[in-house]
């Protein structure tokens, strides 16, 4: 099926193009508003930008970083984001978790042969204590007045940015825990804004207010360099405990996120609307999904309590951006009787990162929506269901793995990238993840199981906190486990005290049973471990897939 899309969009190759573009197109445009430390706002606007991005290229170059890698780690602010793109217009910028540990970071400095981190004054003093290479350190704190000092606009312009020449370098392990450095050019970054805006419109008019770490792709593209060719704004979260804080300080019309924040923001609306409501509609609220529990009330009081959370989420708000795991159509169902759209991508680093999603032409929240314009899919090799690896082709797909040219070898195949994801596609090109090839539970009768599945269907129920499931031997027999983190404020909501080890482990082995008796029987689950502690996660709050969880 033929998919429209928005024409005539601006191509960019380059951030120097990018920030040259919107400085003069949208000079007096508000491009980042920043928090001060006294708690005002300071608003920067596309002219102030150019400025400073050419100051600190210019102050980059003359200490000697031309050509050379630059990591950039810290909080997402304006710093690390002024950081990263002058970092990699002058040589390679390398985003580094600012969750890892002053070790790890160390070592992915001494990999990608680092001269310079720009972090906080904290990460400075910890990493000061385990390098024992020649690095400098430059403070968020000196990265504004570095920015102000003159600059050489013809110096940085002369920089050459090829192409297919790597400009970012990003270390990613995602669930696995196998760990790669994906190779980026500026064009594969520039190449995917310019799909993605042909499929979702931003407007000059969008305010975002950046959420997931900044060294992730999936956050850096869409969530902020997206925004500058719009002339768009962007704000900084202060941390995820004051989200909804911030909503109403910066009034956002746009937040990119990843479903365990919607979940949280779901819960947390419907029982603010369950304690405010008439007491003989608070049963709904209480008891049914929010969608199903605003049709039941009467027009006038669903109108006041719309417009009651819409202004609790800042007043702006019109659209969800999704990606990074599985969404529960609920939830789509939920924020879009509240007037909110909440669209669901697909995508990956090494892919810059979206390669499918829905949009302002297609919407399917079944799925994870069609190719976006410039992207090819294909489900290669499927099975007798149509599951198969998904593959993709496009100026977006990465340059390769850093150093590792059989790896690269091993997913970029006569100009097709290797996901590792399976997946099937429907008539009318909607696309549905089925899993990761790695996590397929194979039994010994060679049916294959994607514990993906299983998860979700565990997931539906209020009692289930987190869930991981995978494959287990037990007498020589491949089993499938589920790992259960409880739903403990739901279960002592509904028991009206503390639960008991034995009310919670009688509640789990209830749900269980009961999506057991849904599923084929080599799909059930045999083996349930309920945990007191949460499972790890990455900083998209992906669960992982390593260590401690599969124990």
């Amino acid at each position: 099926m033929a998919v429209n899309y928005h024409k005539n969009e601006k191509r960019f190759y380059n951030f120097r193009e990018i920030i040259n573009y919107s400085a003069e197109r949208y000079a007096k445009n508000t491009a980042f508003q920043v928090k001060t430390k006294t708690g005002g706002i300071k608003n920067i606007t596309y002219a102030e930008l150019k400025n400073l991005y050419y100051g600190l290229c210019t102050k980059f170059i003359k200490m000697g970083y031309l050509g050379k890698r630059i990591a950039v780690s810290g909080a997402n602010c304006f710093e690390w984001a002024l950081s990263y793109l002058c970092a990699s217009t002058v040589g390679v910028v390398v985003p580094i978790d600012k969750e890892l540990q002053p070790e790890d970071v160390r070592d992915f400095l001494d990999s990608a042969d680092c001269v310079a981190i720009c972090t906080d004054d904290a990460k400075i003093e910890a990493l000061k204590g385990v390098v024992t290479r020649d690095v400098e350190y430059i403070s968020f704190d000196s990265i504004r007045s570095m920015a102000s000092e003159s600059s050489n606009a013809a110096l940085v312009d002369d920089i050459e940015i090829g192409k297919d020449e790597m400009r970012i370098l990003i270390f990613t392990s995602g669930t696995t825990g196998s760990l790669k450095g994906v190779c980026l050019s500026q064009n594969n970054i520039c190449a995917n804004i310019h799909q993605t805006s042909s499929m979702f419109s931003v407007k000059e008019s969008d305010k975002t207010l950046s959420i997931l770490p900044l060294h992730h792709t999936y956050e850096c593209t869409l969530d902020f360099v997206l925004f500058l060719t719009r002339g768009a704004q962007v704000c900084y979260c202060d941390g995820l405990t004051k989200v909804q804080k911030n909503m109403v300080e910066y009034s956002p019309s746009i937040l990119v996120v990843v479903p365990a924040l919607l979940k949280v923001l779901n819960k947390r609306i419907k029982a603010k609307i369950a304690a405010d409501c008439p007491p003989k509609y608070k049963e709904y609220f209480e008891n049914e999904s929010l969608a199903s529990a605003l049709k039941k009330v009467p027009f006038i009081i669903r109108k006041v309590i719309c417009s009651k959370v819409k202004k609790s989420l800042g007043g702006n708000l019109r659209v969800f951006i999704v990606g990074a795991a599985e969404l529960d159509t609920q939830l789509v169902e939920d924020f879009g009787a509240l007037g909110i759209r909440t669209l669901q991508g697909y995508g990956l680093t090494e892919c810059s990162p979206l390669l499918a999603g829905n949009g302002d032409f297609h919407f399917n929240p079944e799925s994870t929506g069609v190719a976006i314009p410039g992207v090819e899919l294909k489900i290669d090799n499927p099975n007798e269901e149509g599951v198969g690896e998904i593959i993709a082709k496009g100026e977006n797909i990465m340059l390769g793995y850093y150093n590792e040219p059989e790896a690269t070898a091993e997913v970029l195949k006569d100009g097709w990238f290797h996901t590792g994801d399976l997946g099937y596609m429907d008539e009318n090109g909607d696309l549905f993840i089925k899993g990761r090839i790695k996590n397929v539970i194979v039994t010994e009768n060679g049916k294959n199981i994607y514990p993906e599945e299983l998860e979700t269907r565990l997931s539906e129920f209020p009692e289930i906190g987190e869930v991981l499931v995978f494959g287990a031997k037990e007498n020589g027999e491949s089993l499938v486990k589920a790992r259960i983190f409880p739903n403990f404020d739901y279960l002592k909501e509904k028991l009206g005290r503390q639960p008991s080890k034995d009310d919670t482990e009688k509640a789990i082995n209830k749900v269980v049973k009961a999506v057991n008796k849904k599923i084929p029987n080599y799909k059930h689950i045999k083996i349930v471990e309920t945990l007191s502690t949460a499972l790890e996660k990455t900083t998209t709050q992906k669960i992982k897939r390593f260590g401690k969880n599969v124990k």
